[in-house]
């Protein structure tokens, strides 16, 4: 929780604290790495080497260079259950997944299996894209029993209020940060300044020394006040579209649709589109990138495999998504051909949870490893007031009741007690492992790039590890690849902070099956001898 204080620089702290809670901010503090040379390899820090390198890495680039070199693989279909994708962007258009038995704009479903013109996947969310929270829609509609809806009351008004005040915060510090910003340019004379030019500013009463101060820790850590400028307004708009969409009783989003989301049985909506709707909508072009973006084109980044082709399955809005679109999502993906899902969301409250389930089983029979983010609330999802849904056990703590999936928590770019992301959610018996998550650069709509930061992003990189694995060694299972990414992965021999909001101090094996960080490079060095039975899994 943030406490007020009336100091200008703690509210300042604060609010950037806030910021760093909600996931638009990340530290890479720690301890000296390739950084501290190389600024911009900042870019690409989730495919460097924790040795050489001394950051959580997956050892992408010693993978490629050590290991695949030139080999032929065979080709991985990733489904990519999201948001809208940018199908037209420079570095997603030529690894998309294409199916050849459909016809495109005809209107028909060519190939029979129950969705019109779907070329490179499907679309869920038909025009919509602003929806509610589950548990605003559980309150709004009396959805289950009164044990349910009493949670989901508590959690509406906790998030309703928080978001009200959050929103006042966040325009408070903007209207600070502009008046502040434009004391110093207008004293320094320039359009810009650097952390040298405040060394020895003239403070007075209006540009204070904590002032200098404070935009010299900014300018440090981000490289650019406007940078600043710009996780603020993601997070003022962030709370506004909570207090307009997302927690506002009377919303329907779902109108646009046409269905009845509560109906698994009304199939037919939605159509063969999965293109982002608005510039906005770009988690899941974020999201592929990660995965898949083009390695042989020299623009943007590379994603970590080049041998992955992204099925695009738009089914995730603005807001929680509807229990039936990810039950058919998954369906479809395990029924046209993907062999990797990804699922960078999750939500607490899942009132058809067994339709979700039934399909995670249904892509366990097809052998299909789902990749699940852990979430970004920073808490212990052991803890059963904790869940975070859709998951592989029907009760919290229980066995799981499918073998093939893996969730995945958040890295920072830190060797160190900070290698975990403070947002990241974790879980010995509830988070498999970890991956690169916090300021993680990738695609965006319009040919863009971007630093984004969420388990949404570590998922997408060990799905890029598992479609690797499935290209070069087709042989291994869902289950096994899902083996072969925990038990290869490398075990930090420190302690590390968990839990954003009250720091704890433990070894990474109390906070995760595995206890261990993905790696790409041990992964397949793993899967080349089980493949050959050499080793045992």
């Amino acid at each position: 929780m943030i406490k007020r204080n009336n100091s200008l620089r703690a509210q300042l702290k604060n609010g950037l604290a806030l910021l760093i809670l909600v996931g638009f901010l990340a530290s890479c503090g720690g301890s000296k790495s390739i950084f501290d040379k190389n600024p911009e390899a900042i870019q690409s820090w989730a495919h460097l080497d924790p040795k050489k390198d001394k950051v959580p890495g997956m050892s992408v680039d010693k993978a490629y260079k050590k290991i695949i070199k030139n080999q032929s693989v065979n080709q991985v279909v990733v489904a990519v259950i999201d948001s809208g994708i940018d199908l037209g962007h420079e570095d997603l258009s030529t690894v998309l997944w294409t199916n050849t038995k459909e016809i495109a704009e005809d209107l028909q479903d060519n190939d029979g299996n129950g969705y019109i013109d779907d070329i490179h996947g499907y679309n869920f969310l038909g025009e919509s894209y602003n929806e509610q929270l589950e548990a605003t829609r559980i309150v709004n509609l009396g959805i289950g029993d009164a044990s349910l809806q009493e949670k989901a009351r508590a959690r509406f008004e906790k998030d309703l209020t928080k978001a009200a005040s959050s929103a006042e915060e966040m325009l408070m510090m903007s209207q600070i940060f502009q008046i502040t910003d434009q004391l110093i340019r207008n004293k320094l004379g320039k359009n810009s300044y650097t952390v040298s030019d405040l060394e020895n500013f003239p403070t007075d009463a209006e540009v204070t020394p904590m002032h200098i101060e404070l935009m010299q820790e900014i300018l440090t850590e981000e490289g650019s006040i406007q940078v600043v400028f710009d996780q603020i307004d993601e997070a003022i708009k962030y709370y506004k579209d909570q207090l307009d969409y997302n927690l506002k009783l009377d919303f329907d989003g779902r109108a646009l649709v046409g269905d009845d989301p509560y109906d698994i049985t009304d199939t037919k909506y939605g159509n063969g589109d999965p293109m982002h709707r608005v510039k906005d909508e770009s988690h899941g072009t974020h999201v592929a990138g990660i995965i898949a973006a083009d390695r042989n084109n020299n623009q943007g980044i590379k994603g970590v495999a080049n041998n992955a082709q992204i099925m695009a399955i738009r089914a995730v809005p603005n807001g929680d998504e509807y229990d039936k679109d990810i039950a058919l999502a998954i369906r479809y993906a395990a029924d046209n051909g993907a062999k990797v899902i990804n699922m960078s969301f999750g939500k607490p409250f899942s009132p058809n949870a067994e339709w979700v389930y039934e399909a995670i089983k249904y892509a366990a029979e097809k052998d299909v490893l789902l990749v699940h983010a852990a979430g970004n609330d920073g808490m212990d999802l052991d803890d059963p007031e904790n869940p975070n849904f859709p998951n592989d056990h029907k009760l919290l703590n229980e066995p799981e009741f499918a073998p093939n999936v893996i969730t995945v928590g958040a890295l920072a770019p830190s060797w160190g007690k900070n290698m975990i992301a403070s947002f990241s959610n974790y879980g010995r018996l509830n988070v498999d492992v970890f991956a690169p998550g916090a300021r993680i650069y990738s695609t965006m709509p319009e040919n863009e790039y971007e630093f984004q930061s969420g388990t949404s992003m570590a998922a997408p990189a060990v799905a890029g590890i598992a479609a690797k694995i499935r290209g070069l060694y087709p042989e291994l299972t869902a289950v096994q690849v899902k083996q072969i990414i925990m038990q290869s992965g490398i075990s930090p021999k420190f302690e590390v902070f968990v839990n954003g909001d009250n720091p704890q101090k433990v070894m990474l094996n109390q906070v995760s099956r595995s206890g261990k960080i993905a790696n790409l490079y041990e992964a397949l060095k793993l899967a080349k001898a089980v493949n050959s039975g050499k080793a045992a899994l």
